[in-house]
């Protein structure tokens, strides 16, 4: 059921993309979406006031295990998007979801598998995990 929701969004990517189909158009614009989606988190922040940022050295405590550091280093965000913030980042969310799918598309990649192994990748390293 999962892979059918990712095959048929990029069965649908890939017949809505038409002007853009060239690889580098591609690459272009998923960073640009990327971009917007920064632009759109940040405004919820400096435009809005939904969210704030209080952002400051994180403090490793040497004692502390990888499980802990996990559960107890800040985020730096507080507040909570409001409707139209949240929609505004969805929707930028989407589009570079759309360029993400588009990529796989031109590379003949599954988005699913994709998904599938870095789950996989996560589920196994778990706190070790070194992004």
């Amino acid at each position: 059921m999962k892979d059918l929701l990712c095959s048929g969004f990029q069965d649908a990517v890939d017949s809505c993309l038409i002007r853009h189909k060239s690889i580098i158009d591609v690459l272009t614009k998923l960073t640009e979406s990327s971009a917007r989606v920064n632009r759109a988190v940040a405004k919820a922040v400096t435009s809005c006031g939904c969210l704030k940022i209080e952002a400051g050295k994180q403090v490793f405590p040497e004692d502390s295990s990888l499980t802990e550091l996990a559960r107890t280093t800040p985020n730096h965000v507080s507040g909570e998007l409001c409707d139209m913030c949240r929609e505004a980042i969805e929707n930028e969310l989407g589009r570079n979801l759309f360029y993400l799918a588009a990529l796989c598309n031109l590379l003949d990649l599954s988005l699913y598998d994709a998904l599938i192994r870095e789950n996989e990748r996560l589920s196994a390293l778990g706190v070790y995990n070194a992004v």
